[in-house]
């Protein structure tokens, strides 16, 4: 039974960690990270979790709203250690200045079982594929009424 309440609390942690970071709850990173967690992301490689905090602020917090979903975890559970490994989906949002993007990132971490519960002791993304969809408001509408002159899709 441990071991279903184990995988069911580290699913937990994978939604807090995207909630946490699109939810702009920066200061509340010791409730997602142990003390000396490492990040390595696109944005920077630094431990400890005031310096994950700082980096999540830096690289989601000039954006108008992201939105990360998290799926197809794999829990390797080891006493109170686990790997997991899943993969990402983040959508930027802009701001005026700022292109909106998209961005597949394969994820491995490994977490720590705490006396708060679990937490995050590592984590490393790596960028599978990136789209940036920053054009002007009505580019394609020309485009779009040539294919479809009525206004409705085929």
């Amino acid at each position: 039974m441990q071991t279903l309440t184990d995988r069911a609390e580290l699913t937990d942690l994978l939604a807090r960690h995207g909630r946490w970071l699109d939810e702009g709850r920066f200061d509340e990173a010791r409730s997602v990270f142990t003390e000396d967690a490492t990040v390595v992301v696109a944005s920077g490689e630094v431990s400890g979790v005031d310096r994950i905090a700082a980096l999540a602020r830096r690289s989601h917090g000039g954006h108008a709203g992201t939105h990360h979903l998290t799926t197809n975890p794999l829990i390797t559970l080891d006493g109170d250690r686990a790997t997991l490994t899943a993969q990402q989906i983040a959508v930027f949002c802009p701001t005026p200045g700022r292109a909106a993007s998209t961005v597949g990132e394969e994820y491995r971490m490994e977490a720590a079982r705490t006396p708060r519960g679990w937490r995050l002791r590592r984590v490393a993304a790596e960028v599978v594929w990136r789209t940036d969809h920053e054009k002007p408001r009505g580019a394609d509408l020309g485009q779009r009424e040539a294919r479809f002159p009525s206004g409705h899709p085929e």
